[in-house]
């Protein structure tokens, strides 16, 4: 059971630190990372959740990594996409509905 708790703590900080890279980096690709750490957070906790519940987690697990993976798929063409484009992955300098 003490296991448990401190799966959810560490989820819980890993998914901190998601949201503070997400907030305070500038590079889309350091952003792209935060976002993937918050989503492994979140698959952390759904198995602590099915350890002490009996619960099937590890199907939610299964469905958080399809939706990464696409995630990451789509993610990483439009990054590339902006780096040819811009010349640039700093979210300031990536403006495309001013003309």
């Amino acid at each position: 059971m003490p296991l448990t708790s401190e799966c959810l703590i560490l989820s819980a900080l890993l998914f901190g630190l998601g949201v503070a890279g997400f907030i305070f980096k500038r590079n889309l690709i350091t952003i792209f990372m935060a976002v993937e750490l918050m989503l492994n957070a979140v698959n952390l906790a759904f198995v602590a959740f099915s350890r002490v519940w009996g619960m099937d987690g590890q199907v939610f697990v299964f469905f958080v990594i399809v939706v990464a993976a696409a995630e990451a798929a789509v993610g990483l063409a439009i990054i590339i996409l902006i780096a040819r484009n811009r010349q640039s992955l700093n979210v300031e300098r990536v403006d495309f509905l001013k003309l």
